[in-house]
């Protein structure tokens, strides 16, 4: 019979409906049976894609004697960590503290009260891997709170002090000034510990940090060649294959080595929509058309294998198939020899690894060999082999897909369509943008607030403060690539809500709403991780609002709120990319340009044609036709034709050029 689980909407929580394990959502319900009870709660915390999320699952949870210990001593939550980023953040930061280390899935044990005093992630079936058995973590934990339940309270209060002293932001502090040095500072550590040989920064499991990268690269626009070449190094040693699967695009989530090749197998969205934009901005930067292919191929398997028909985006690709990790992705050797002709797998096994006895438990990682300027002359016979390879593997056993649809996830994908549609010229992918973009602003909408995750049709949860920060961001994206001032629009909307319900004057940006479910503390999320913070994204959001309406109350709060944090961006630049992306834009010398003209007519195509011709990180553009209607940007307010032809106005704080009617004035105008 199916536990409470059976209720929910998430694929995570849905694969525990039929566990003996008597599971109960995050609720009243939950913690009210605790407190009635006085026993402790055990919370799990995964989410579908996770490999041994599912193996603890399959040792202990469909375990008939574990289920029986977890039903009678404990009240057992199961959480989904990508619907509730708020309880994933505040158990984490518990569990961290306790061992020293995180990770999925989360195993925490709370008081009746919610406070946390002892977790770690996986625990086996019997003591390996120098850890306890998870019944032996169970019978100790019910000991000490049988004999010691007052001493565990105290624990667990003392615990939510350290968790909440060391989550808090500083306090804004608007005279704190923002420093050029701080930039400065950053990119020297990245530079320091970068690794050069292999590619990326720090030791095995090795991630793709994309927010690092993007960073380099806007240091790179402003002239600074030395961020560049970590920069395209990193792209370039992820790029070769492993993590990044060579024949049917996109991005695992990360390396298990030092040198990309065996990857922890399940891709997730936000991985693919940050790596996206980066090999996107790496090709405008460099003109190595490597890294164009990379994103089309990245952006090509996310329509494909990641796009509901509503127009969202899903979530994640299972690890496992089978069974078994990276089964769906690997080959043996006879596979492939029987799978391709003569000169076929000779022409493979010069341009990639192909080892006889494989590299990962006996099957194959593909890994290119060779640069891939240095494999032109191969290229045609190796689409044709990838080709047949991608045909071959299409009949195999498909990893499951987690098909909930997240806000901010899907926002940051939609931003990556916008941009590779605007610099590309590709209409599919802006195509992509809109159609997602008009599905989060409609089917993510409930009483004028934003909603976390949607499935077939089933819209929950309170939205967070990266999924507002992270839409305005998508629709300024999308309105630079599709002048239709519902776009602006819609990130003003937005932008109005996420200050009343998320920012507390003299204590900054919440990542929960004010009317939020009280929890142990209210989180504020400071460091970026695999996805932004959602400080970064908002102080981000803000300086560029600030830019299209002239609104200096936006401006003043990320400078008050990103100021006094510019030590810990010195310090630990790694950790703070996208705030040092945010503190970089805050320095820049800001366009503002504004091109009036019909946004259909040839002269006016040429200006936007222009503008977007390179990278220019630090353009903010409006295209309207005359006059612009009353949704437009104070950016095109009092913006007129130029004796009857499209016109382009480039502004500075609102300070306007004489405008101009030719592309290579504009250009001028762009680089002076």
């Amino acid at each position: 019979m199916p536990n409470r689980l059976a209720n929910e909407n998430s694929p995570y929580l849905l694969q525990h409906q039929h566990n003996p394990v008597d599971w109960y959502p995050w609720g009243e319900e939950a913690l009210e049976k605790a407190r009635r009870e006085n026993k402790p709660i055990f919370l799990s915390i995964g989410y579908a894609a996770c490999h041994w999320c599912h193996v603890m699952e399959r040792e202990s949870f469909e375990d008939q004697e574990t289920a029986d210990i977890l039903n009678e001593q404990f009240v057992s939550i199961k959480v989904d960590r990508e619907e509730r980023p708020d309880l994933d953040d505040i158990y984490m930061s518990a569990v961290v503290a306790i061992s020293g280390q995180g990770g999925w899935p989360m195993s925490v044990f709370l008081t009746p009260e919610g406070k946390p005093f002892f977790g770690g992630t996986y625990f086996p079936p019997e003591r390996m891997y120098g850890r306890p058995s998870f019944k032996e973590v169970l019978a100790s934990v019910h000991a000490l709170w049988e004999e010691k339940a007052g001493e565990v309270k105290e624990s667990g209060e003392s615990l939510r002090q350290h968790i909440q002293a060391r989550s808090a932001l500083p306090t804004p502090d608007a005279s704190a000034g923002l420093r050029v040095g701080t930039l400065e500072a950053a990119v020297s550590k990245m530079r320091k510990e970068y690794d050069w040989q292999n590619g990326g920064w720090g030791a095995a499991p090795k991630f793709p940090q994309p927010m690092t990268v993007q960073f380099l690269l806007r240091r790179t626009s402003r002239g600074d060649e030395k961020a560049g070449e970590a920069a395209l190094h990193a792209l370039e040693a992820m790029a070769k294959g492993g993590m990044y699967d060579l024949v049917g695009g996109g991005f695992a989530r990360y390396s298990v080595d030092d040198h990309w090749l065996v990857p922890h197998f399940e891709k997730m969205l936000y991985d693919n929509a940050q790596l996206a934009r980066a090999y996107l901005q790496a090709w405008l930067m460099s003109g190595n058309p490597h890294f164009r292919q990379v994103c089309e191929e990245t952006l090509d398997f996310v329509l494909r294998e990641l796009t509901d028909p509503k127009g969202g985006f899903y979530s994640s690709i299972d690890a496992d198939s089978e069974g078994e990790e990276g089964l769906f992705y690997t080959w043996t050797y006879a596979e492939i020899s029987d799978l391709l002709e003569k000169e076929e797998l000779a022409a493979l096994e010069e341009a990639y690894t192909v080892p006889s006895n494989g590299n990962f438990e006996g099957r194959i990682v593909l890994q290119r060999r060779k640069k891939p300027e240095d494999l032109t002359e191969l290229e045609p016979v190796l689409k044709k082999v990838r080709g047949k390879l991608f045909e071959a593997r299409g009949g195999r056993v498909r990893p499951a897909t987690d098909d909930k649809v997240l806000t901010a996830w899907n926002a940051w994908m939609a931003t990556a369509f916008a941009e590779a549609a605007r610099y590309l010229g590709r209409e599919d992918y802006l195509q992509a943008a809109r159609r997602n973009l008009t599905f989060l602003t409609t089917e993510m909408m409930a009483d004028g607030r934003l909603l976390r995750s949607w499935r077939k049709g089933n819209a929950r949860h309170q939205a967070y403060l990266e999924d507002y920060a992270s839409l305005v961001l998508a629709l300024l994206a999308l309105y630079q690539s599709d002048p239709d001032t519902r776009w602006f629009g819609l990130a003003a909307k937005l932008t109005e809500t996420m200050l009343a319900e998320y920012y507390v004057e003299g204590e900054g940006f919440y990542d929960t709403a004010s009317d939020h479910e009280a929890l142990i503390l209210r989180p504020q999320q400071s460091q970026d991780n695999a996805t932004p913070s959602g400080g970064s994204l908002a102080i981000q959001a803000l300086l560029k609002m600030a830019a299209y309406t002239g609104e200096s109350r936006f401006r003043a709060i990320a400078e008050a709120i990103i100021g006094p944090m510019q030590a810990a961006l010195a310090e630990y630049p790694t950790a703070f990319a996208n705030w040092l992306t945010g503190l970089d834009f805050a320095l820049a010398q800001v366009r503002e340009v504004a091109i009036i003209g019909d946004p259909e007519a040839a002269d006016t195509r040429a200006l936007v044609s222009g503008l977007w011709s390179e990278f220019r990180p630090d353009v903010v553009a409006a295209v309207s036709g005359y006059p612009p209607d009353e949704q437009a940007p104070a950016v095109l307010k009092d913006r007129t034709l130029v004796e009857g032809k499209a016109a382009a106005y480039v502004c500075q704080d609102f300070v306007c050029k004489q405008p101009v009617t030719e592309v290579e004035a504009l250009k001028e105008m762009l680089e002076g």
